[in-house]
């Protein structure tokens, strides 16, 4: 009923990026390899089933056989402890390779180039998110904040750059930015620094491929600017009045009609009428500085026939705008929530449980096992866009919980030769065909 190559390959990168991972043992206590270890973590998420491997040692003692061998290529299934000890010393970056293949993978079927959009960029939003804090288990990695009542809280954090486009309800995940200590550094890192990082390390691969970034305020500003475009990138970023004065004042001192433009369209948004006043100016300095970086601004808001504003946001972008684009560039500027709404809150509350605590470790393990659900996350949308046979059971299936609880259930109780039969048994129980797509 057909191959799912791109499984096969996302776990052949998968177990290659393992390799490199440290394994300091020496003695007899070699039982588990570092890709049992690995995997099995990895399997727990990407099945979305914390009881995963307990099922499969069930299954082994009572059937000779189980699913995290059969599927996931295990040759021996660790206890949680085991993992946590094996994995805590490997860094996370040992890892990014696979979203580099994943990426590819997409790529050579054309699914990227199914995100640009009108002017032909990739939208990438950059955007931190915590995912782990306590006020007692934390590592020598972690940031900390310090309460005026004396206690402290120990976080994680990282930046989760996405591939996104205004019109799809999927995003393509990229290799994660980690908030961490950083050599030689006395002050604590911080969403600023990381996305400085990213632009100089990360991005630099994405940027040949015509890239606009998109970010909320705390990105635009003059260093930020100047890098993106440094490295080769647009960018499209909201732009608070409150904390850009010198812009500001500048835009309002415009001649209108000359320098400063306006566009207006009324819509009907299903219940109402609405108008969209798009105000911009191209050529405005974005600090009080002889060396500032010159951007260009548009605006826009949203009232209804009462004038009521259901909308207000300005942004700063390198790209000039015309009133035949700005109401594009407006819509890509605003694309950037896709970042927190299609991408973290899918980690955190659709069963990858980004913010569990699966094991904090003394060195890596935290942000080892969330670059693991991330991964998990990615390999499921890689699956989505190029295997037919999941793309038709997901759409028959009523929801993404319908779809785990099914994977759950038939693991628990089925071994499966592969991936590829697992795919095919639901194929036939829900009777579908290749061709009902």
């Amino acid at each position: 009923m057909g191959s799912s190559y791109a499984f096969e390959a996302l776990i052949k990168s998968l177990r290659g990026a393992i390799q490199s991972f440290p394994d300091k043992r020496t003695g007899d206590n070699l039982r588990y390899t570092m890709e049992d270890a690995a995997l099995g973590a990895f399997s727990v998420f990407f099945t979305q089933c914390p009881s995963f491997l307990a099922h499969q040692r069930a299954m082994q003692e009572a059937k000779g056989r189980n699913n995290a061998q059969t599927i996931f290529e295990l040759e021996n299934i660790p206890t949680d402890n085991h993992i946590r000890t094996l994995l805590d010393p490997a860094s996370p970056e040992l890892v990014f390779p696979v979203f580099d293949d994943a990426f590819q993978i997409l790529d050579k079927k054309g699914h990227i180039d199914e995100f640009r959009v009108f002017n032909g960029d990739l939208l990438i939003p950059l955007d931190g998110t915590w995912f782990f804090s306590s006020k007692k288990i934390h590592c020598d990695n972690c940031s900390k904040i310090e309460h005026q009542n004396g206690t402290m809280t120990y976080y994680h954090s990282m930046l989760t750059p996405v591939i996104v486009n205004p019109g799809f309800d999927k995003v393509i995940a990229l290799a994660p930015e980690f908030i961490l200590p950083q050599d030689g550094h006395d002050k604590q890192d911080c969403e600023n620094a990381a996305a400085k990082r990213w632009i100089q390390g990360q991005g630099k691969k994405y940027s040949p491929l015509r890239v606009t970034i998109l970010g909320d305020d705390l990105y635009s500003n003059h260093p930020i600017g100047k890098l993106l475009l440094d490295n080769g990138f647009n960018f499209i970023l909201v732009c608070k009045p409150d904390s850009h004065k010198t812009l500001s004042e500048w835009v309002e001192l415009l001649e209108e009609g000359v320098d400063r433009h306006t566009v207006v369209i009324r819509r009907w948004n299903g219940k109402l009428w609405e108008v969209y006043i798009y105000r911009y100016a191209n050529h405005v300095p974005l600090r009080d500085s002889d060396d500032t970086i010159w951007v260009n601004w548009m605006e826009l808001t949203i009232i209804d026939d009462n004038g009521e504003i259901h909308y207000q946001n300005a942004f700063v972008t390198n790209h000039k705008i015309t009133d035949k684009n700005v109401e594009n560039l407006v819509l890509c500027g605003r694309t950037r929530w896709k970042v927190e709404n299609e991408n973290n809150n899918t980690l955190k509350t659709k069963g990858y449980n980004l913010t569990h605590n699966y094991g904090h470790g003394k060195k890596n393990l935290s942000t080892l096992l969330a670059t693991f659900i991330i991964l998990a996350f990615l390999f499921h949308t890689v699956l989505e866009f190029t295997e037919d046979r999941y793309r038709l059971i997901r759409k028959k299936l009523p929801t993404r919980k319908t779809f785990f609880d099914d994977i759950r259930a038939l693991t628990r109780y089925i071994c499966f030769n592969n991936w590829d039969h697992l795919l095919n048994f639901m194929m036939e129980g829900l009777e579908l065909r290749l061709d009902d797509g």
